[in-house]
């Protein structure tokens, strides 16, 4: 009878309970966004296409910086120079594609990936070399990165091609769907998807989790740190094409805000900051409301620099939030334990 009772199958209702135990963060992210996107229409009736394709647009360089991000926390560390690696690429890219065409700007986003990538793995290597922590090391790099996008590009300028630009802000199929978001699923589909579903993916959240139990599991703590880092430059070097794409011109301190906002929009989307735990569709979600609200605050009228505010007390608390949830799991597990 004991047998029979442990190789019964598990009841839907308590898979569906530990299905929304552990996504439900990021369900409720989901959902956050469906609650302002219907805030959104209310205040604004008028709402369609190219208003989805304006919003796609400037959630696109948040949205890979997020990612950047997501990776790199996920495997236990943080990157503090995700926003100046984003300039680097800007002011490359828009430096070198002006009046180029079209297919030589695709050779020329070709290089700027293969360099931020570079550009991610020596900071992981700086990182596990020197045994510095890695919020030192990433900020210090943020100066250094920061200083290169002033050396290439010293004021904004620069160009690209239209048909380049048009890889964001024009539709391929229909005009709810921009390119933008196309290229944002298929980019993200391409890189995250295979890592997180084969073995690197299981060692990036093993050493999040526990850095010593996966080094005695077998798993290489270093070459995977170093991994984490090189896809957080790559992805911050999708950012920077995609603000090249938005705006249209190369911005030295362009990246500057999305340091911050790539750290708000992960604790938003679910990532937890202590590593392990989380993926980049929630971040990515995360990145179109923190996009969204500023949006929707000047549609009601609210003074701008009052907009601002609000938008930062509502990610201090999205973060106390992200903060206090793994107490609360704990005491909740102390409770039915006794």
């Amino acid at each position: 009878m004991s047998a029979a009772a442990e190789t019964r199958p598990t009841p839907s209702g308590a898979g569906l309970g530990r299905l929304l135990r552990r996504n439900g963060w990021t369900l409720g992210t989901y959902g956050l966004f469906i609650a302002v996107m219907i805030y959104t229409v209310i205040i604004h009736p008028s709402y369609g296409p190219f208003e989805v394709q304006s919003l796609v647009v400037g959630a696109l360089p948040l949205a890979f910086a997020a990612v950047a991000q997501a990776c790199v926390v996920i495997g236990g560390g943080i990157d503090l120079s995700i926003g100046a690696m984003m300039a680097v690429a800007n002011v490359v890219a828009a430096r070198y594609m002006e009046h180029r065409d079209f297919r030589t700007a695709i050779l020329i986003s070709v290089l700027v990936l293969a360099g931020g990538t570079l550009a991610g793995s020596l900071n992981g290597v700086i990182a596990l070399r020197t045994k510095v922590p890695d919020i030192v090391v990433t900020l210090a790099m943020s100066f250094v990165w920061g200083g290169v996008a002033l050396l290439i590009l010293a004021r904004p300028g620069g160009g690209a091609p239209d048909e380049f630009l048009a890889l964001a802000a024009g539709n391929l199929f229909t005009p709810w769907v921009p390119n933008g978001l196309l290229l944002l699923v298929v980019v993200v589909g391409l890189v995250w998807v295979p890592l997180k579903l084969g073995r690197l993916g299981l060692f990036l959240y093993a050493i999040g989790s526990d850095r010593t139990a996966a080094f005695r599991r077998g798993v290489k703590v270093g070459p995977t740190r170093v991994l984490s880092y090189a896809m957080g430059g790559f992805f911050a070097a999708c950012g920077g094409l995609a603000l090249l794409m938005s705006t249209g011109i190369g911005s030295p301190l362009a990246g500057t805000i999305y340091t911050l906002s790539g750290i708000s929009a992960i604790v938003l989307g679910g990532v937890s900051l202590a590593g392990g735990r989380g993926g980049v569709t929630g971040p990515i979600v995360a990145a179109f409301v923190l996009t969204l609200v500023p949006a929707d605050l000047i549609l009601t009228g609210t003074e701008p620099n009052l907009g601002q505010v609000i938008q930062g007390v509502l990610i201090v608390l999205v973060v106390m939030a992200a903060g206090l949830a793994p107490l609360l799991r704990e005491r909740v597990k102390r409770r039915v334990a006794a």
